[in-house]
């Protein structure tokens, strides 16, 4: 992979033309850091990684309490383009991670997508399972949108008020594998573990069809 391709922290911008174009949510990401993946002799940008701080107070403390809230990034956006072989993920991600200036690491595969995480296994972030049940409140004819897109800072009560009551109902959020990763020397990512509140299980398998 060094030898056709490079990696270089790229900005904002350049980072959510991308992911909006190409990922498959289609929407911008809480961004603080991102990186391409570029093709050597065209210098094409090939691939992107995008890390932020994770929107959800609840996360932030509960993967290794508060004292570590402000280490934490999200990995929540990661492309390539076809053209790049299979092993392109994990060395973006792997090679990435160490540009990092926080040491804890946690990203989700979506289970509704049939993800299981295939590149965190191979850049060895420890996995702890599946996210909570939650439910989200959604407007008929908008289910394809995300809520924020199209109601956000509102309450359900403002919802059903815009929208009307009859078409604000409640869906299950499809529950996504969380992984972790720590980004630190081996004596740092024993007192990690030590604080981590998730318990650490075996990877999850793809299912083979009978």
């Amino acid at each position: 992979m060094k030898k056709n391709y490079y990696i270089e922290e790229i900005d904002f911008q350049t980072a959510m033309e991308v992911v909006i174009k190409y990922h498959y949510l289609h929407r911008r990401a809480p961004y603080s850091k991102a990186f391409g993946l570029f093709e050597r002799g065209t210098d094409k940008l090939v691939g992107v990684v995008n890390y932020g701080i994770p929107a959800s107070s609840t996360l932030l403390k509960g993967i290794c309490g508060e004292a570590e809230m402000s280490n934490i990034y999200e990995l929540n956006r990661l492309w390539l383009d076809d053209s790049v072989p299979k092993n392109g993920e994990s060395f973006l991600v792997g090679n990435s991670i160490k540009k990092l200036d926080r040491e804890i690491i946690v990203s989700f595969a979506d289970t509704s997508q049939g993800h299981i995480g295939t590149v965190y296994q191979a850049t060895n972030f420890i996995y702890t399972g599946l996210s909570a049940k939650f439910y989200d409140y959604v407007v008929k004819g908008k289910e394809h949108l995300h809520r924020a897109t199209y109601a956000y800072g509102m309450t359900v009560a403002d919802m059903k008020k815009e929208f009307g009551e009859d078409n604000v109902y409640k869906v299950e959020r499809p529950r996504k594998h969380r992984y972790i990763y720590f980004n630190a020397n081996k004596k740092r990512k024993a007192e990690l573990l030590k604080k981590l509140k998730y318990e650490v299980v075996p990877y999850p398998k793809k299912k083979t069809a009978p």
